[in-house]
């Protein structure tokens, strides 16, 4: 059995029998001791005491009364009890870590399939309404998807650049196909002069400028919020595995395995003890949960953001239809167009290539391509809620932490004989309990913080989404 059972290996022995009423006097006996270190570390160990003996080489386990520990034994508890805390604090976060790698996912996949059916209603819009030019828009339609997918999970694109792109690469197919039609096509030098005079003749009116705008507010924030979800499982996989402190490794072995020492196999520290020890020991993770607070709320600030011309479902979704009445556009302004061009590129020098015209089946379902009716509960917008709404139950986890763990995982149940430190008492009411440590010369509250702290909370103030967003 590993490291990793242990805790519930160790729970299971509790329920085994009852913790004694009274006080580790009269041991007799090393024999249960022996037992459970050679189970926990994996076979037996030579020098394990029969029978308690002084300690005098004991460093933290120290007792005026007979020991069963020896130095060696004292040494492997102090890596046990390291591997416990580990173990606690990962199992601990579990479930929060689940919940946003699974919607990390959910999300990424469900914004790939947004854009794999907006690419296709784009295809099926020149498949359907200008055949002789779908084959050639193919490419720059699949290029446009590409670069916003490219863009959404995280690369150095620029959304104005790549819809400019695509406006432009559409000119020359709308002028030659729409506006001045031939038996022949245009050569590539003539087309290329129209594609670099799309900016300065604006074919498409302010649709390319519309475009910018929705993308741009939708793009962004779904970019955003996909980003801090990564960076949220950046942050819990760092406080998964946080160096602790000599004081607080030292804290933890005399809480978990000193009671061994006495015989005290099955006993379990007293809530008020455990309490000092790990808000201690985990004071930065107190400190933590008001950025861990603040980045929730940003999470939350920047989904309700994300909503009509803002939500990137309704921009996806619709791009087609705004490419439809760009194409319009020109085609309506065609005449005042074409002396434009003729202007600036000259007239046409033809060639005799012919164009290839749409190869695409009318059956959208034959390629994949059925347009679909999306129910609300399957909207984007919602998921996103729904995964909110779980978040929040999360807001003060690393503020509450320490005393989750002793609540569910470490601390004697109210009202049974629990190890204070030095021995088995008859468990006491936590606020006096709490009074008297708190008060203590050696208070274990005031622990060393440990080193990972700074790098935690770098990791939530280094990123976009920590800052709310404000509503418009």
């Amino acid at each position: 059995m590993d490291a990793q059972t242990w805790p519930v290996g160790f729970r299971c022995l509790l329920l085994l029998a009852l913790v004694g009423s009274a006080r580790s006097e009269g041991v007799q006996t090393c024999e249960e001791v022996r037992k459970l270190f050679q189970w926990r570390l994996l076979g037996a160990v030579r020098g394990l005491p029969d029978s308690p003996r002084a300690g005098p080489d004991l460093q933290v386990c120290m007792s005026k009364k007979p020991t069963c520990c020896t130095r060696k034994m004292e040494e492997r508890y102090q890596i046990a009890s390291h591997q416990d805390m580990q173990q606690l604090l990962q199992t601990s976060s579990s479930t929060l870590k689940f919940l946003i790698s699974r919607n990390a996912a959910a999300f990424q996949e469900t914004l790939e399939t947004l854009i794999k059916q907006a690419e296709n209603y784009t295809s099926i819009l020149f498949c359907n309404t200008y055949r002789n030019m779908a084959l050639e828009a193919a490419a720059s339609v699949q290029e446009f998807f590409t670069d916003v997918g490219l863009y959404l999970f995280g690369a150095d694109a620029n959304p104005e650049e790549f819809i400019n792109r695509f406006f432009d690469s559409l000119f020359p197919l709308v002028y030659n196909h729409l506006i001045n039609p031939g038996v022949t096509d245009s050569s590539l030098e003539y087309s290329e002069c129209i594609r670099m005079a799309r900016r300065d003749v604006s074919p498409f009116g302010n649709i390319p400028k519309v475009v910018m705008g929705q993308m741009g507010r939708s793009l962004l924030p779904s970019r955003t919020f996909l980003q801090a979800l990564n960076l949220g499982i950046e942050v819990i996989n760092t406080t998964d595995y946080l160096h602790f402190s000599k004081e607080c490794s030292r804290a933890f072995l005399k809480m978990q395995y000193c009671p061994h020492c006495q015989g005290l196999t099955l006993s379990k520290p007293c809530m008020g003890y455990c309490l000092n020890v790990m808000r201690g020991c985990l004071a930065h993770m107190a400190e933590l949960n008001p950025h861990w607070h603040g980045y929730i709320r940003s999470l939350e600030e920047l989904s309700d953001a994300m909503h009509g011309t803002y939500d990137i479902e309704h921009v996806l979704l619709n791009f087609h239809l705004l490419v439809s009445d760009a194409v319009i556009q020109a085609h309506l302004n065609g005449q005042k167009l074409l002396e434009q061009v003729n202007k600036i590129c000259g007239r046409p020098v033809r060639t005799p290539t012919q164009s290839p015209r749409c190869s695409f089946e009318q059956s959208k379902e034959k390629h994949g391509m059925k347009t679909t009716t999306r129910s609300s509960e399957e909207t984007l917008a919602n998921r996103r809620k729904e995964f909110i709404n779980s978040l929040r139950l999360y807001r003060s986890f690393y503020g509450g932490l320490a005393d989750q763990l002793c609540a569910n995982e470490l601390a004697a149940t109210d009202g049974l004989p629990c190890w204070n430190g030095e021995d088995i008492v008859k468990s006491t009411p936590i606020p006096l309990l709490l009074e008297v440590l708190v008060t203590a010369s050696h208070c274990q509250y005031l622990l060393h913080r440990i080193a990972a702290w700074p790098k935690v909370h770098a990791l939530l103030l280094r990123h976009p989404s920590y800052t709310p967003v404000i509503r418009q």
